[in-house]
């Protein structure tokens, strides 16, 4: 079965996805949708797609499936909308940045008994796919403590930060659904530090660029995240997770895997620094995945569920940056 897509937005993101489902072996891109004519035309040259309105793309018999890639604003409205036109809907993170909407919007898909992914792609990463893998198979034993680095090399636009919902719903969201992959068990508590370090304008934007979170679960596992929206070395991910019987970590990714050693040390290549680039793999591999659950007829990778457990954690984690109490989520 060849699963028939329409892209909703053609944006940064919009154009990653149409990439993926182009590059799908069990999957088709029929139609693009979005209000810049040029975004439109451009992903319609490069995948000979059709371009449509999104409410020609709800009706339209040829597609089964969309991905969401518009504003955060539009897109539980956009998933209640699909699901009950009968699409399977891939949603790029978040559902909504308010909890009560997000838990709406998951009700509608229920009851409709609709299909819903949400955009997590990293947990598709070939590298954390090979270090979770590690982890189930019991090779550090029991999971005890994980620290997840995740920095920018740089901000975005103050366009784009002014309508994220800041650093924790927009940025810290990604880690806190790597923490609970990882962990096996929903988090408790959340403590959160967070500063304006890198560029005031953010601050007056009120959000913050630095911050560091600890999760921990009710039997005492924890989490440190480290949060940056500047670092001037390359995009920096990296997790180690420390168990009973040992230690797994992934470490970064360069823009070659080579060491070079002379007469003034060891060096290597940069980093890469674009998330586009670095989980080229990883977004790839999560439209597969969607693929597969919709011709199988089974529960999608990542759910919509998925995404409000990592938006409450994303809610605890501003509470306390802004309270510095340590919060119990939910």
């Amino acid at each position: 079965m060849s699963v028939r897509f329409g892209i909703l937005g053609a944006g940064r993101i919009g154009k990653v996805h149409a990439r993926a489902v182009a590059a799908t072996t069990g999957a088709a891109l029929v139609a693009v949708s979005d209000p810049m004519e040029a975004a439109a035309k451009e992903v319609a040259r490069d995948y000979g797609c059709a371009i449509r309105s999104i409410d020609e793309i709800a009706a339209a018999g040829d597609i089964d499936a969309v991905v969401i890639c518009t504003p955060t604003d539009t897109h539980a409205d956009l998933i209640e909308k699909f699901v009950r036109a009968g699409k399977h809907v891939f949603c790029e993170k978040p559902v909504d940045l308010d909890v009560a909407r997000v838990k709406a919007a998951l009700a509608t898909v229920k009851a409709e008994g609709g299909t819903l992914m949400v955009g997590f792609n990293r947990r598709f990463d070939p590298d954390f796919m090979a270090l979770k893998s590690a982890i189930d198979a019991g090779r550090v034993g029991e999971v005890e403590m994980i620290t997840i680095t995740s920095r920018d090399p740089g901000a975005p636009p103050a366009d784009y930060i002014k309508v994220s919902g800041g650093i924790f719903r927009d940025m810290t969201i990604h880690d806190f659904d790597v923490a609970r992959w990882l962990l096996g068990e929903e988090v408790e508590t959340v403590y959160a530090a967070a500063s304006v370090l890198t560029d005031p304008k953010i601050g007056e934007l009120g959000d913050y660029d630095s911050a560091t979170v600890v999760l921990r679960t009710a039997s005492g596992k924890q989490c440190t995240i480290s949060n940056s929206r500047r670092a001037s070395y390359g995009y920096d991910q990296r997790i180690e997770v420390l168990g009973s019987k040992g230690l797994v970590s992934a470490r970064n990714t360069h823009e070659a895997n080579i060491e070079l050693a002379d007469g003034a040390g060891f060096s290597r290549p940069p980093l890469l620094n674009f998330f586009m680039t670095r989980y080229t793999a990883a977004y790839a591999n999560e439209i597969a995945a969607f693929c597969k659950a919709v011709a199988d007829c089974a529960p999608t990778p990542t759910t919509g569920e998925d995404g409000l457990k990592a938006l409450e954690l994303a809610e605890a984690a501003l509470t306390s940056a802004r309270t510095g109490a340590v919060v119990k989520v939910g």
